[in-house]
């Protein structure tokens, strides 16, 4: 099927969506020159990460605040605080915080299941399913309309219909296993569009579909574990993420949206890899000092739990350093008695905030420009 800008109206379900246009319509020179650039930035991104001693500093946080980022565009909004103190124990957290870490979680199951069995249709509902807390299906009733958020009225209205929706998400997904020589960072660009496009669940549609993302760049091979933080250039250029998406449904503007996308990525691989050697510069300080004013200092699993995630336990200290509870309380005590760590009760437990590690990871930078670093 051939794209027609003339078979959509906004109103209309968009059941002639065809699927992506073929490589020498998306791959033009200014988009291939583009990829190049987003490519090297990304590589270097994946290297960082793996090379870094303790990688889970990365997995555990980005991860999360992937999740509070990709949660806010869709209006659902929580605080890196109270993120990082209920994750592993939601007892307490409200609806916002529950449905972020639901996002978190769908994430790292998606990337288990994209790892063992690959990227498939069953990898997005089950992505969704997890998002929500209950059994996605694909839409089977009709109605589903996008609004334009300014002004109420009708942006958008997907396809209809269960069986086209699955065929449509057939073709999606041969889309994404296509043997066409297809540059990996192009196909993820169109792949999201298509994805947003065809709109298959009644909720959670762009949650999933940014989840998907980075699950196709592992699929792909070009990042081995799920850092890239896309939702936060999303939400500093929200206006135009939604306009080049629409863009492509009513102009077949494919160039424009392919190159917001890339440029997303080479941005947000540079700005992660800042971040990364600020957390290496933080982690070589705060052993520095800790080793000064703890016993526990010169313990490397000890400095480990301290960068793995900002909120720690006594009871985390005693099951990975294997010591007793008054020498876990003692090493803690003496940080926080060195101003190093911040203390919170919660109900019957201590908490111990290594605030400078979580100031570093919810500070946001300038976005970087294409091309620096």
């Amino acid at each position: 099927m051939v794209w027609s800008v003339s078979a959509w109206r906004p109103d209309v379900p968009f059941n002639e969506l065809p699927p992506p246009p073929a490589a020498e319509v998306l791959e033009t020179r200014v988009v291939l020159k583009a990829a190049i650039r987003a490519n090297v930035a990304l590589a270097q991104l994946d290297q960082a990460v793996v090379s870094i001693p303790n990688p889970a500093v990365l997995i555990n946080a980005i991860p999360l605040l992937e999740a509070q980022a990709s949660s806010e565009i869709e209006n659902i909004v929580t605080t890196t605080d109270a993120l990082f103190r209920h994750q592993g124990d939601e007892a307490g957290a409200d609806t916002a915080t529950r449905e972020t870490l639901r996002y978190r979680t769908a994430l790292r199951a998606g990337f288990d299941q994209t790892v063992e069995r690959g990227l498939t249709t069953a990898t997005a509902l089950s992505v969704c399913s997890t998002i929500k807390g209950r059994d996605m299906q694909v839409r089977g009733l009709p109605g589903t309309r996008i609004g334009n958020p300014a002004t109420g009225a009708v942006a958008y209205s997907p396809p209809e219909g269960r069986d086209l929706i699955n065929q449509k998400l057939g073709d999606w997904e041969r889309f994404l296993h296509a043997d066409d020589g297809l540059d990996s960072l192009v196909r993820m660009a169109a792949a999201h569009y298509q994805f947003e496009a065809i709109h298959p669940f009644d909720d959670g549609n762009g949650r999933t579909g940014r989840i998907l993302n980075v699950l196709l760049l592992v699929e792909s091979g070009l990042l081995r574990l799920p850092v890239l933080y896309l939702s936060r250039y999303i939400i500093d250029t929200k206006n135009d993420y939604y306009r080049l998406l629409l863009a492509v449904t009513a102009e077949a503007a494919w160039e424009e949206w392919v190159l917001y996308m890339l440029t997303g990525i080479e941005v947000t691989s540079r700005n992660t890899l800042r971040k990364i050697d600020a957390i290496r510069r933080l982690q070589d300080d705060f052993g520095r000092r800790a080793r000064a004013v703890s016993r526990g200092g010169a313990d490397a699993e000890f400095q480990s739990i301290l960068f793995e995630q900002p909120y720690c336990r006594i009871s985390t200290v005693m099951d990975r350093c294997g010591v007793s509870r008054p020498t876990a309380a003692s090493w803690l005590n003496a940080l926080a008695e060195n101003d190093m760590l911040q203390t919170r009760k919660v109900g019957r437990d201590r908490l111990f905030i290594n605030r400078e590690f979580l100031q570093l990871l919810v500070r946001q930078e300038p976005l970087a420009e294409r091309g620096s670093g």
